[in-house]
């Protein structure tokens, strides 16, 4: 068949031509030309620096409040996701900034560990869900909000927690505001001891 013919129609395809017909657009193997994504794609993968919502330092009891940790000591930290998936959504990281599971210590992965272990027993206690995930997003192209810096998200999740308002508003209906859930969570993770390893 001779270039830019099908099934007897002439196929239009320079870049910002539209198709000669309802029925080719359906056809297999279209291209939708959308030249305009070409500036965004030259900048998509640059990074943009940030300060590092997990690299705290030494910081005292309004600092942890203001930041939403519910508990730090010298290998990791455990805070409210400052926007959540849902009620609870904690992240735990590393308090050393690394990216990636394989560089952290045997240390700290057992300390991630027991933190993600806690931190679903504390609320499953609490909070009541009917169940959670857990996960990390390694990488920007990944999903990572901080993707220097290695964290675990833990989502309590409820019957009935998802509507249609994510699929046809993008917006998340949360039934408990971050104070609260701070002023709720804080007083239990102050009982993890700081000795776990």
């Amino acid at each position: 068949m001779e270039p830019g013919k099908r099934r007897g129609r002439n196929v239009r395809s320079a870049p910002g031509d539209a198709p000669a017909s309802a029925a080719q657009v359906s056809d297999a193997g279209q291209r939708l030309w959308a030249p305009w994504r070409h500036s965004y794609l030259l900048t998509a993968g640059a990074v943009t620096k940030q300060a590092c919502i997990f690299c705290l330092g030494a910081i005292n009891e309004a600092a942890r409040k203001r930041l939403l940790v519910l508990y730090d000591d010298r290998l990791a930290t455990v805070m409210l996701n400052r926007y959540p998936y849902n009620n609870g959504h904690l992240l735990i990281a590393t308090r050393r900034h690394v990216a990636t599971p394989e560089l952290l210590t045997a240390a700290e992965q057992a300390k991630l560990g027991l933190l993600m272990a806690e931190s679903v027993r504390l609320l499953r206690r609490e909070l009541r869900p009917a169940g959670f995930n857990l996960g990390a997003n390694l990488g920007r192209t990944a999903g990572a909000g901080f993707a220097d810096h290695m964290h675990w998200h833990v989502v309590p999740r409820w019957d009935g927690d998802n509507n249609f308002m994510p699929v046809l508003a993008s917006t998340r209906v949360l039934s408990q505001h971050l104070r609260d859930s701070y002023a709720r969570l804080r007083p239990v993770f102050k009982t993890i001891r700081a000795d776990l390893s």
